[in-house]
C-alpha cells in the first residue's frame, strides 16, 4: 500500500482491499469518523484546513449530521458513497426539528398558453441512472427502499479540502459564486418580448456581488412569484483545476431580494474540489442571509427535506449533450405550496415532487412567503483563467452546439396564475461568455415551441473582465 493509501486507510479503517475498492460500510464511516485524529487529517493528500481545531468543527458538524441514523443500505456512484437514509432521519428533519413531513402539490400546475409541448430533437433526462447502471460493482442496488432517501455521503475527507466548514457550506471559495444582482432595482428598465418579434432582450447594469473570482452570462426578471420552470441543457465542461479555475454550472435562482438576499437554486454543476471529480452533478442550494452564514449544496446541512428517493442530489448523470451531437436535458421547478419551495425534476411532460425548503428556514425574510427576483443561466469560478460554461461555444452557436434554456415560466404571487417570463439578458464578460436571446417560439430548433428560451455559453479563459 502506498503513502497516500496508508493514511486513508489509518483514517478510516479500511483494509487494503477495501482502501483498494473504496467500498466503506456506514457503520464503519461513522465509527471512523468519531475516532478520527485532526493531525491525521491535515496531513492527507489534498487537505487544506486551516488547523486542527477546523478540523474538529468538521468532525462534529458530520456526526451531527448522522446522529442516530440508521440506514437500510448504502451503495456506490460516481465514485461517492451513497446511503439509504430513513425519510425522517434525514439532517433536516432532525435539525430543524420538523413534527411532520409536508405533502406536496396533488394537483397539476398552471401552465401559459402553448406550455409543454415536447422538443423531439432532446433527449429528456427521465432519471440519472442508465439502465445498466442500477447495481454497483458490489452488487448494491442503487434504488433506495420506499420510506428512504439517497443521501451523498459527506466525509471527513472531502470537507478538509476546504480550509474551514463554513468555507465548504458556502456557494463557491471566498463568499463567491452568489446571486447576480443588478446595482441599483429601482433603475432596471424591463424590455419584454412577443410571439410576433422573437427579438433580443435588452441589457442592464450589472454589478457582481463579490469582486473577484466569479463570472456570468444570465437573463432576470423582476416579478412577485410563487416559482418558476427551466428546462435546462445538460452539460460537461472541463474545469482546470490545476490553472486555478473553480466550478462552472447552469441554474435557475429563485430569489427574494429585499431586504436581504435569499434564495432556492437548482442546477448542473462541475466542481471538482467539493465533488471530487470532473463529471456535472445535479446540485442544489439556498442561503436565507445573504450567503453569509446560512446555506449549503444539497443535504450536507439542515436545510432541504427530500421525500423522493428518484432523484440523486450530488450525483452526475448518465448522459451529457455533444457539440453537434445528441442533445440532453432536465426541467427543475421550484413552487412555494402551503408554505414551502417544493423542488421538482423531470420533464415537460412529467414532473417528481423530490422535496422542499421549508418557507421556516427564511425566517421572516421575502421568501418566507414569495419570490421577488428570478434568474436563469450560467456561472463560473475561477482566478484568471476562468472555466467553460455551458458546452464551452458562444450563444451565437446555437441549436447542438451552444447551452440553452427553455419554457421558462412563473407562477404570479398572489393570484397563481402561469405567465411566460418576460426576461433581460446580461452578459457582463462578452470576451469570454455570452447570450443569444431571450427568444419565443421555435426558431432553433425549427419546428419546435420552446416558449422563453435563450442560448448561452463561451468558452472562458483568460481576460474575461
Amino acid at each position: 500500500m502506498g503513502a497516500a493509501a496508508m493514511l486513508v486507510a489509518v483514517t478510516t479503517g479500511m483494509s487494503a482491499q477495501e482502501t483498494a475498492h473504496h467500498f466503506i460500510p456506514f457503520d464503519n464511516f461513522v465509527s471512523n469518523t468519531r475516532s478520527a485524529e485532526a493531525g491525521t487529517m491535515l496531513a492527507l493528500p489534498g487537505s487544506k484546513a486551516a488547523s486542527t481545531a477546523n478540523v474538529e468543527e468538521m468532525r462534529q458538524h458530520i456526526l451531527g449530521l448522522y446522529d442516530g441514523v440508521k440506514v437500510s443500505h448504502s451503495f456506490l456512484l460516481d465514485g461517492d458513497h451513497f446511503d439509504c437514509v430513513p425519510t425522517e432521519q434525514q439532517p433536516s428533519i432532525r435539525g430543524l426539528g420538523l413534527k411532520s413531513i409536508a405533502s406536496a402539490p396533488k394537483d397539476e400546475l398552471k401552465k401559459p398558453e402553448g406550455a409543454g409541448k415536447s422538443a423531439p430533437k432532446a433527449n429528456a433526462i427521465t432519471s440519472q441512472l442508465a439502465a445498466d447502471q442500477k447495481f454497483d460493482e458490489f452488487g448494491n442496488s442503487r434504488v433506495c427502499e420506499a420510506n428512504t432517501i439517497p443521501m451523498r455521503r459527506v466525509t471527513l475527507e472531502e470537507v478538509s479540502r476546504f480550509k474551514t466548514l463554513k468555507n465548504y457550506l458556502e456557494k463557491g471559495p471566498n463568499g463567491t459564486g452568489q446571486a447576480p444582482l443588478p446595482q441599483d432595482h429601482a433603475s432596471l428598465k424591463q424590455s419584454s418580448v412577443t410571439p410576433e418579434s422573437g427579438a433580443s432582450i435588452g441589457k442592464a447594469s450589472w454589478v457582481p456581488p463579490s469582486p473577484v473570482a466569479h463570472k456570468y452570462s444570465f437573463t432576470y426578471q423582476y416579478v412577485n412569484n410563487l416559482g418558476q420552470t427551466d428546462t435546462l441543457s445538460l452539460w460537461d465542461p472541463y474545469v482546470y483545476t490545476s490553472y486555478g479555475e473553480i466550478f462552472s454550472l447552469a441554474q435557475s435562482w429563485t430569489i427574494g431580494y429585499s431586504p436581504v438576499t435569499q434564495t432556492a437554486e437548482v442546477g448542473w454543476q462541475n466542481y471538482p474540489a467539493l465533488y471530487g471529480g470532473q463529471n456535472s452533478r445535479l446540485f442544489i442550494y439556498w442561503t436565507a442571509d445573504g450567503y453569509q452564514h446560512t446555506g449549503c449544496y444539497n443535504l450536507s446541512c439542515a436545510g432541504f427535506v427530500q421525500t423522493n428517493g428518484s432523484w440523486y442530489l450530488g450525483a452526475g448523470f448518465s448522459n451529457y449533450s455533444t457539440r453537434g451531437g445528441a442533445q440532453y436535458e432536465f426541467r427543475a421547478q421550484y413552487y412555494f405550496y402551503q408554505g414551502n419551495w417544493w423542488l421538482g425534476l423531470g420533464n415537460a411532460n412529467s414532473i417528481t415532487w423530490i422535496g422542499y425548503y421549508p418557507g421556516t428556514i427564511y425566517g421572516s425574510g421575502p421568501m418566507r412567503t414569495h419570490s421577488q427576483l428570478l434568474e436563469f443561466g450560467s456561472e463560473s469560478v475561477g482566478s484568471n483563467p476562468w472555466p467553460a460554461e455551458g458546452s464551452g461555444d458562444f450563444a451565437s452557436a446555437g441549436w447542438d452546439y451552444a447551452g440553452y434554456q427553455r419554457e421558462l415560466y412563473h407562477w404570479a404571487n398572489p393570484s397563481d396564475a402561469a405567465y411566460w417570463d418576460t426576461l433581460t439578458a446580461d452578459q457582463p464578460s462578452p470576451n469570454c461568455y455570452s447570450i443569444a436571446g431571450p427568444y419565443f417560439g421555435g426558431y432553433y430548433p425549427p419546428s419546435n415551441d420552446w416558449g422563453i428560451y435563450f442560448y448561452y455559453g463561451g468558452p472562458g479563459g483568460y481576460n474575461c473582465q
